[in-house]
């Protein structure tokens, strides 16, 4: 029998400890008056709520879509300094990202942050030269305090054995520097997670129809749950729009009159199986401002990224046939053709930038956050990015507390006093944790090495949980499709503890199926029977 056959009876009871319904949660949210009212569950509304809620108010955060359902799941998936905001001497920001970057590594989410190392290939004719490359590296690090180690410059046979896939055509070095990666999606999850126990009430696909006004004041929203279109209103003190790419639109629902303030770019990416091993990313200069990438990722080669303007609906950006082949054609810069044949590629998506409004191209335009009050108080955020996520976040609890005549002064505990490393959900060695998942079980239910190493970078000490679902279960501990490391206990934990309301939800959020090409017919609609018994 295959593991896709065993699977109709599985997942019929939800866990103990499960997240609320959501008719109790809309309930929830529409008989109470929230102090904040969070509207945006992507990287910026996520780390409000999670302060917000951490500094003792009373919080509400809704998202039209998924939870990091758009832009914030479409990034680059690094957590890096930006090594390229040197050629511009920001020195002071990449300086800032680095510390920003080692808190979550060693502190915050060492069990979904994970180090890497970069390659720079310096061809001859190339954008930028091997001593300026090799300083820049140094430098880099030297802002780092050498934590991670020194950069460097290293010979093309090294390199090669590394990463057999690089071309060495004309390669006359290749400097070495140091960041880290996660998976995006995860880490949102995790900061839900993270604000919900300190208080805060969540609901996905509640998308808000209209703004609440109070004396001209902006005093809550009315909602329409996207599942079952049910309406609803909540009420709150102060409302923040984190919306990302929709935040004009929203403005606009303020004040009809609102002028834009921020510009979209484009970003596209591909995830590739990998023919031959990868064991460092690499950076390649396109040319002064721009850098492709191709990162090692959840076992593939994730290439990337565009930056294009982008003027249409944010619903409906995609990774075009064009972003496809730009995306291929920068990677051959450096990536032999066989590593980069369309067979390969599993998975395209987009995201989208939230720049600064202004003239001047997107490519060099400036990637900070935009904040805005309007005319009815609502303050709009925008922009930002994962590796300063919880600084942006504790930037925007300042500006709350400041804004002139601020109902929440006097409830919230000042942002200086919070614990500025609280540690997300789940924090743990994950090469402990997979050990302990290997060896903590009957031997004749041994669990795969690949299965145990992937929960553990999932999930954390979390990880106990889903086994001890597949434990219980043993249909919930086969394989979702045979050619992944996910297993079926992973499909309940998300629909009773992770807020997965959609196949999508599961498979290109809540786990890595969809991005691997294995979200056939046959595993969506098991999904989809197991997602329709929650209770």
């Amino acid at each position: 029998m295959s593991t896709l056959q065993s699977v109709p009876a599985l997942g019929t009871h939800p866990t103990a400890g499960s997240n609320p319904g959501r008719a109790e949660t809309r309930e929830q949210l529409s008989k109470a008056t929230y102090d904040l009212l969070v509207i945006g569950g992507g990287i910026l509304g996520t780390s409000v709520a999670w302060h917000a809620a951490q500094s003792g108010l009373r919080v509400a955060m809704v998202d039209a879509g998924d939870f990091a359902g758009a832009t914030s799941s479409a990034s680059s998936k690094l957590v890096h300094g930006g090594l390229r905001y040197l050629q511009t001497g920001a020195v002071k920001l990449v300086a800032e990202n680095h510390h920003e970057r080692r808190v979550l590594a060693k502190d915050v989410a060492p069990h979904l942050v994970n180090p890497l190392t970069f390659y720079l290939p310096v061809y001859k004719g190339g954008p930028v030269g091997a001593a300026k490359l090799g300083a820049g590296v140094f430098a880099y690090s030297a802002l780092s305090a050498f934590g991670d180690g020194m950069g460097k410059v290293i010979s093309p046979a090294r390199a090669v054995a590394d990463n057999p896939g690089l071309k060495t055509d004309n390669l006359k070095a290749v400097a070495v520097y140091y960041d880290h990666q996660m998976n995006d999606s995860r880490v949102a999850v995790m900061t839900v997670r993270a604000a919900v126990e300190s208080g805060a009430v969540v609901l996905n696909h509640a998308e808000v129809t209209g703004l609440r006004m109070t004396r001209g004041r902006v005093s809550g929203a009315e909602l329409k749950d996207r599942l079952d279109g049910t309406e609803f209103g909540v009420d709150a003190r102060v409302v923040l729009n984190a919306t990302g790419p929709w935040v004009d639109h929203l403005r606009r629902m303020e004040d009809k009159h609102a002028l834009p303030s921020i510009r979209l770019s484009k970003g596209a990416h591909i995830v590739m199986k990998r023919k031959s091993p990868w064991k460092a990313a690499m950076a390649t200069p396109i040319d002064k401002y721009r850098i492709t990438f191709a990162l090692p990722w959840e076992d593939q080669l994730l290439l990337g990224t565009t930056d294009e303007v982008y003027e249409g609906d944010p619903a409906d950006v995609r990774a075009t046939e064009k972003d496809i082949q730009q995306i291929l054609d920068e990677a051959a810069f450096s990536i032999k053709d066989a590593d980069l044949d369309r067979s390969l590629m599993t998975y395209a998506f987009a995201g989208l930038r939230v720049l600064p409004g202004g003239p001047g191209g997107v490519e060099k335009a400036k990637r900070e956050t935009v904040v805005t009050e309007g005319a009815g108080g609502m303050l709009s955020v925008a922009g930002g990015k994962w590796t300063t996520y919880r600084h942006i976040g504790r930037v925007v609890m300042d500006k709350l507390a400041k804004l002139p005549g601020s109902p929440l002064t006097d409830d919230m505990e000042p942002v200086k006093s919070l614990v500025r490393r609280v540690p997300l959900p789940g924090v743990a060695n994950p090469n402990a944790v997979a050990h302990r998942l290997l060896v903590d079980r009957d031997p004749g239910a041994r669990m795969d090495p690949l299965t145990a190493r992937h929960l553990a970078s999932h999930y954390g000490s979390l990880a106990f949980d889903i086994a001890r679902l597949a434990n219980e279960d043993p249909a919930l501990a086969e394989r979702i499709h045979p050619d992944g490391p996910e297993i079926w206990a992973q499909v309940a934990y998300a629909r009773d503890h992770e807020w997965a309301e959609t196949v999508d939800d599961v498979l290109r959020r809540r786990t890595t199926v969809t991005i691997r090409g294995l979200d056939d017919e046959s595993v969506r609609a098991r999904v989809e029977e197991m997602l329709a018994r929650k209770a």
